[in-house]
């Protein structure tokens, strides 16, 4: 699934692609999964002819502004996209809605697997599930202090509250995993039991893993080759890169890669 730092990306190539653009066209798939709220010829007749002022994020979640105060929120589920294309260049497939801007350049919302959601909203902060989340770490100052007393009052494993969006907004497995690699600290350890030092460990991981990853655009082989990111991946995730063997455990309810030998 899309984390923080894909979304981002797509933000900020809606931003530059489509910010003060006039949708001239606009194409809306016939889907009801993707477009759950409004029917999509509702959608695609809303947007002909507005402007896009503005681009957004929380966590996981996008929304582009509208110049009539409407806004047009977009979740990526587990294969979603956003594309940037001129005007010759060839869709691919699966597009579920496509906004032909002025001067030419299309703006495309994919899904390969239908899981995610296309909607048309008055307030997108004011409703679940954006309501419902937690600071997200990019946007928001996450003080030392405000983790240390969220954390204190947790008895779960800390990849686990990682992973609660009500607490971190956007963090989601391979960075929850990157980050406690990173800090030394195992997937397992009890967020009341952690440290002042683990929990520093944590937050400064935690914010660097995001900007740099945000930094390079949410491309995968830019990460640098340090981290778990590239060998925590099927069948052959063996070694981190010292040689140390990985472990996988079901932690939270989902799968957890970490190095038992990295623990401080």
């Amino acid at each position: 699934m899309p984390e923080l730092p894909e979304v981002e990306t797509w933000r900020r190539l809606a931003d530059r692609t489509a910010v003060g653009k006039r949708i001239d066209k606009a194409f809306a798939a016939s889907d009801e999964l993707i477009f759950d709220r409004n029917s999509p010829s509702s959608v695609a007749k809303h947007l002909k002819g507005r402007t896009v002022s503005g681009t957004h994020r929380k966590g996981k979640h996008c929304w582009l502004s509208l110049d009539d105060g409407k806004h047009l929120y977009l979740h990526f589920g587990m294969t979603g996209s956003l594309w940037a294309l001129a005007a010759r260049e060839q869709e691919p497939s699966h597009v579920k809605l496509c906004l032909e801007l002025s001067g030419g350049t299309r703006l495309l919302y994919r899904n390969m697997r239908r899981i995610g959601k296309v909607r048309l909203l008055d307030d997108v902060t004011a409703l679940p599930p954006v309501s419902t989340l937690g600071p997200d770490p990019l946007e928001e100052t996450l003080s030392l202090g405000w983790i240390q007393e969220k954390l204190a009052k947790r008895k779960a494993p800390i990849k686990a509250v990682l992973l609660d969006q009500t607490v971190f907004a956007g963090v989601g497995n391979w960075i929850a995993d990157e980050v406690l690699y990173q800090a030394r600290i195992t997937p397992h350890r009890i967020c009341a039991e952690l440290t002042p030092d683990e929990i520093k460990r944590i937050r400064s991981c935690l914010m660097k893993i995001l900007k740099k990853a945000v930094e390079v655009d949410a491309d995968s082989t830019r990460f640098p080759k340090s981290w778990l990111f590239h060998y925590r991946w099927g069948k052959k995730a063996a070694c981190d890169v010292l040689g140390d063997p990985i472990t996988f455990d079901q932690v939270g309810g989902r799968t957890s890669a970490w190095v038992p030998t990295r623990i401080a």
